[in-house]
């Protein structure tokens, strides 16, 4: 993992009405190339970093809930838009942060790749991450199970 990231780890919107701050590194950090994250996020592809939800806290709150999928629930901030914060029914105890956000992103170097058969054809990553076809839930699941949080591991 990013052994060397700088603690707290901190973060904000991009309009500064929403501060983050996590105590503890990430327990992963992942892409996403799933047509769901590239909508949320307005990117061809999504970096996400997760973490032990007690770690992390929102300055004034997290924002606008939205839950357009089932399991799935989107913070976003309510002045500005930014997506703060995504939790999912299937990774307990563990809320992902996109790493645009972060302070510290430079230091977050992704090491895996969700749902690469959803990778645009023309978007090229040359990195040695691991590669998953579809979901890598039993991987981030396991990076939870690793760092004490209450991870399922259902797949």
């Amino acid at each position: 993992m990013n052994a060397a990231v700088s603690l707290p780890i901190t973060g904000r919107c991009y309009c500064g009405a929403v501060t983050l701050t996590a105590t503890r590194a990430p327990q992963a950090v992942a892409y996403c190339h799933c047509v769901d994250c590239r909508r949320v996020t307005g990117a061809p592809v999504s970096a996400f970093a997760a973490f032990d939800e007690a770690a992390v806290t929102f300055a004034p709150d997290e924002g606008r809930n939205v839950s357009a999928n089932s399991g799935v629930s989107r913070s976003f901030c309510a002045s500005c838009g930014s997506p703060l914060a995504s939790r999912f029914d299937y990774l307990p105890g563990q809320v992902y942060v996109p790493v645009g956000l972060l302070d510290q992103a430079s230091e977050l170097v992704p090491q895996i790749h969700s749902y690469d058969s959803q990778r645009l054809p023309w978007l090229h990553i040359e990195d040695s991450a691991e590669r998953f076809a579809r979901s890598s839930r039993s991987r981030l699941a396991d990076h939870g199970e690793e760092r004490g949080t209450a991870a399922s591991g259902r797949a």
